[in-house]
C-alpha cells in the first residue's frame, strides 16, 4: 500500500510518520514537499498534481490553518487550507478509490450546555477556524470519497511547544496565576491520535463500511485550571523547582482574557461511536499528560 501524508512536521503528522510506517510505502510532505511535489495547501492545482504523480492508496490529511485567533484576519488564507485544499484532496481521492483520512475540532460546535456532543449533534461554529474546518469536513463528505474524518480537542506533543510547557515556564517564574476553568475539554495527545488513526485504517481498508466521521478525544474531562494544576503538581512531585504555591493559582472566566476567536465552552466529545466500531478505547487523559511530562522534564 503506497500513504501520502500531508502535515509531516505538526505535532499529529510527526507522530503518523511513526504509527503509518508499518502499513505500506510512506511519502510524507510538509508545505514545502520535496522534489517533484507539493505539499503546499495555498496552491490547489500543485496538490492534484502530487497526488497524481504519487497514486496513494491511502492519503492522510494531518495539514491545517490552527492559529485560531489570526485566522479571524485571514479567513479567505484559511479557508485555502482548512475547507478548500481538504475537498481536492477528497475529488482526487474519490477518483482513484483511495480512503482520505482527515482531523477537524470541537470548534465545529457552539460549546453550550454541559453534556459530551456525539457525531450527529448539531453543529454551530464561533470562529472562523471552526467554519472552515466545519466545511472542510462537508466537502469531503459530499465528494464521495472514502473517509474516515477524527474530530478531536486540546491536542498536544512531546516535540513543540503546548500548555503543559507554558505553564511550567510560568510556575516556575510567577508567585501566582490565573487560569480560565470555564471551558471544558480532554487534553489529547498527538501519540494517541496516531495510534488510533493506524488501528482505524487498517481495519476500515478491510471493512469499508466503517469509514465515515468519529470524535476521537482522550478519556474522561478537565479544565485548563484542572489541567495547569494538574501539570504543576505533577513537577513538583518530580523536584521540579516550582515558585508558585498551590493556592496561588487561582481559576478565572474565559471573559477574564478576551481573543479575537470565541473559545467553546464546552469542548466535550463522546468516544462511543469509535468505541464500538474499532474496539478501541482512549485511556484517561491524565495519562497521556504524566507520559508527555515524563518526557519533557528533567531526570
Amino acid at each position: 500500500m503506497k500513504i501520502l501524508l500531508f502535515g509531516k512536521n505538526g505535532q499529529v503528522g510527526w507522530e503518523l510518520q511513526r504509527s503509518l510506517a508499518p502499513l505500506g510505502e510512506l511519502i510524507a510532505l510538509d508545505h514545502d514537499g520535496a522534489p517533484g511535489l507539493s505539499g503546499n495547501f495555498a496552491d490547489p492545482d500543485s496538490l492534484v498534481a502530487t497526488v497524481r504523480s504519487v497514486a496513494p492508496d491511502l492519503i492522510v490529511n494531518a495539514a491545517a490553518h490552527t492559529a485560531v485567533d489570526k485566522a479571524e484576519s485571514e479567513p479567505d488564507f484559511a479557508r485555502s487550507l482548512n475547507a478548500l485544499a481538504p475537498g481536492v484532496l477528497a475529488r482526487e481521492a474519490a477518483a482513484r478509490g483511495a480512503l482520505l483520512v482527515h482531523y477537524s475540532t470541537d470548534y465545529v460546535f457552539d460549546g453550550s450546555g454541559d453534556a459530551p456532543r456525539d457525531e450527529d449533534a448539531p453543529t454551530g461554529p464561533l470562529s472562523v477556524y471552526g467554519r472552515t474546518k466545519l466545511e472542510g469536513e462537508q466537502l469531503i463528505r459530499d465528494s464521495g470519497c472514502r473517509h474516515l474524518i477524527f474530530r478531536t480537542s486540546w491536542v498536544y506533543a512531546a516535540r513543540g511547544g503546548n500548555f503543559a510547557r507554558t505553564m511550567l515556564k510560568l510556575a516556575a517564574e510567577r508567585d501566582a496565576l490565573t487560569i480560565i476553568d470555564d471551558q471544558h475539554g480532554a487534553p489529547t495527545g498527538a501519540d494517541l491520535l496516531a495510534d488510533i488513526t493506524a488501528h482505524a485504517v487498517r481495519q476500515t481498508l478491510a471493512q469499508p463500511e466503517l469509514g465515515g466521521l468519529y470524535h476521537l478525544v482522550a478519556g474522561g474531562e478537565t479544565t485548563w485550571y484542572d489541567y495547569a494544576r494538574h501539570v504543576i503538581e505533577h513537577a513538583r512531585a518530580r523536584g521540579i523547582p516550582v515558585k508558585v504555591a498551590p493556592e496561588a493559582i487561582r481559576p478565572v472566566p474565559t471573559s477574564a482574557f478576551p481573543t479575537p476567536a470565541a473559545r467553546p465552552l464546552n469542548s466535550r466529545l463522546s468516544t462511543g461511536k469509535l468505541q464500538r466500531a474499532f474496539g478501541l478505547v482512549p485511556p484517561p487523559w491524565q495519562q497521556g499528560v504524566d507520559r508527555m511530562l515524563d518526557e519533557i522534564l528533567p531526570n
